[in-house]
């Protein structure tokens, strides 16, 4: 048995420098789980694989 996981919204970014380079990431909430189970991950995959959230669901970037 497996279901199609969705995204609700983005609750975070932050770009996190590593030697020579910079990653975007996003805290994504996901449909069915708490908050306390939102997960970092890389912003370009998400807008691939996710673009809706990204359009319109973004809230409280903090980290700018």
């Amino acid at each position: 048995m497996s279901y199609n996981k969705e995204s609700i919204k983005i609750l975070a970014r932050e770009v996190k420098e590593l030697r020579n380079k910079s990653i975007a990431l996003v805290k994504v909430l996901w449909q069915c789980h708490e908050v306390e189970e939102a997960t970092w991950e890389p912003e370009e995959a998400m807008t691939k694989q996710y673009p809706n959230p990204f359009s319109s669901k973004i809230f409280g970037d903090e980290n700018s």
